[in-house]
C-alpha cells in the first residue's frame, strides 16, 4: 500500500540524510570512535519519574500532547514491538553494558515524529547517540507497518463500508457517505529554487505538499495520497489519486446503497479493497474495454445530477418528517 511504504520510505531518507550531512562536515577522518560516557540509568530514571511512575510528573493531557497518543497506546505498542523485534528489548552492547530499554527506544522514534526534531536533539535527555536515535526511528517505522497495516493500514472491506454507511446516515442523514475527503498543503521549507514555482500556490505563498486523505467519523484514515506539488487544486488530485482503481478495475465487494428508491452501486465502491474473510467479490481486475466503461460512469454529469436529486429529495423528505414529528408534540403538549 502507498501510505504503509511512504512511511518506512520518509523514515530511510531521513537516516540517510543525516548520515550525509555528518560525512559532509567530517574534515578529517576518524578511525576510532570518541566514547563519551553517558548516564543511561540517570536517562531511564528521569524518564519513569516524567511520565510513567505510579505519579508521573507529567499527566495525560501533556503525555498526550507531546507524543499524540495516549500512555495506554503507547504501551501497547512498545509491548508489541519487542515481542516482535529484539532490538526494542533491553540487551548488553559490546562492551557488556546494559543497553536502551523498549521505553527509551520507543519514545526516540515518536518524540522524532511527534516533533520532526533531529536524531542528535534527543541526546541531553534520553543519553542516546544519533545513529542510535536514527535506528530507533527506521525499525520503529518498519515494524509499526508489519504489525498494524493488515488491521489499521488499508481500505474499508465490505463490512467496513456498511458499517460506515448506517453511521454517517444515522449522523447526517446522508446515505452512502463513506467519509470526508479533502486535501491539505504541508509547508516543503527545504523546496529547491528551481522547483519553487511548481509547488507554490498563490493563496499560500510557500512551496507546499499535498496530502490526499478520506476520513470517517471517529478519525480512521481509510485513503492517503501524498506527494503531488502544492500548485494543483483538489480536483488535479483528485484525477490523479488511485480512490477509484477499484470502481475502474471492477474489483472489491458490493457496496451498493439506496437514496429515495433509486440503486446506485458505483459511488460507493471508491475506496474499497476485495477481502476475501469479509465479503464475495470479483478479485481479477476486468477487460479494458470494461475499465474505460466504469471510468466514464464515475465522471458521467447525468448520473451525478440524478444523484444530487435523489439526495435533495431524501435530505428534504427527513427534514420534512421531523417537522411533523414535533408540530404533533407540541399539540399533544397544548
Amino acid at each position: 500500500m502507498f501510505f504503509a511504504n511512504a512511511v518506512v520510505k520518509a523514515a530511510q531518507i531521513l537516516m540517510e540524510e543525516e548520515e550525509e550531512e555528518e560525512d559532509v562536515s567530517s574534515e578529517s577522518v576518524i578511525t576510532r570512535r570518541i566514547q563519551i560516557n553517558r548516564d543511561r540509568q540517570g536517562a531511564h530514571e528521569k524518564l519513569v519519574n516524567d511520565y510513567f511512575s505510579d505519579v508521573p510528573l507529567y499527566n495525560a493531557n501533556i503525555f498526550r500532547r507531546r507524543f499524540r497518543m495516549s500512555r495506554w497506546l503507547y504501551k501497547r505498542i512498545a509491548d508489541d514491538l519487542a515481542g516482535l523485534d529484539p532490538f526494542f528489548t533491553q540487551r548488553p552492547d559490546a562492551r557488556n553494558y546494559e543497553g536502551f530499554n523498549t521505553l527509551k527506544k520507543c519514545i526516540a522514534a515518536i518524540r522524532q515524529l511527534a516533533y520532526g526534531t533531529v536524531a542528535d536533539a534527543l541526546d541531553e535527555y534520553l543519553q542516546m547517540s544519533a545513529r542510535t536515535t536514527r535506528e530507533c526511528l527506521y525499525r520503529f517505522c518498519h515494524n509499526v507497518v508489519k504489525l498494524y497495516r493488515k488491521q489499521y493500514l488499508r481500505k474499508p472491506n465490505a463490512y467496513n463500508v456498511q458499517q460506515l454507511y448506517q453511521t454517517h446516515e444515522a449522523r447526517h442523514k446522508f446515505p452512502g457517505m463513506l467519509g470526508s475527503i479533502d486535501c491539505m498543503h504541508w509547508a516543503w521549507h527545504n523546496c529547491p529554487n528551481a522547483w519553487l514555482g511548481q509547488y507554490t500556490r498563490g493563496d499560500h505563498g510557500h512551496p507546499t505538499l499535498i496530502l490526499e486523505a478520506v476520513a470517517s467519523q471517529d478519525l480512521w484514515i481509510w485513503h492517503s495520497f501524498f506527494g503531488l506539488p502544492g500548485s494543483l487544486n483538489d480536483l488535479n488530485v483528485l484525477y490523479q489519486s488511485a480512490i477509484f482503481s477499484d470502481v475502474v478495475n471492477g474489483t472489491g465487494p458490493d457496496t451498493r446503497f439506496t437514496v429515495s428508491g433509486v440503486e446506485y452501486r458505483h459511488e460507493g465502491r471508491a475506496i474499497c479493497e476485495y477481502d476475501e474473510n469479509a465479503s464475495y467479490g470479483n478479485t481479477f481486475p476486468v477487460d479494458l474495454t470494461q475499465q474505460d466503461l466504469n471510468s466514464c460512469t464515475l465522471t458521467n454529469d447525468y448520473m451525478h445530477a440524478n444523484l444530487q436529486q435523489d439526495l435533495v429529495e431524501h435530505i428534504w423528505n427527513n427534514a420534512n418528517d421531523g417537522d411533523g414529528d414535533e408540530d404533533e408534540d407540541e399539540d399533544e403538549d397544548k
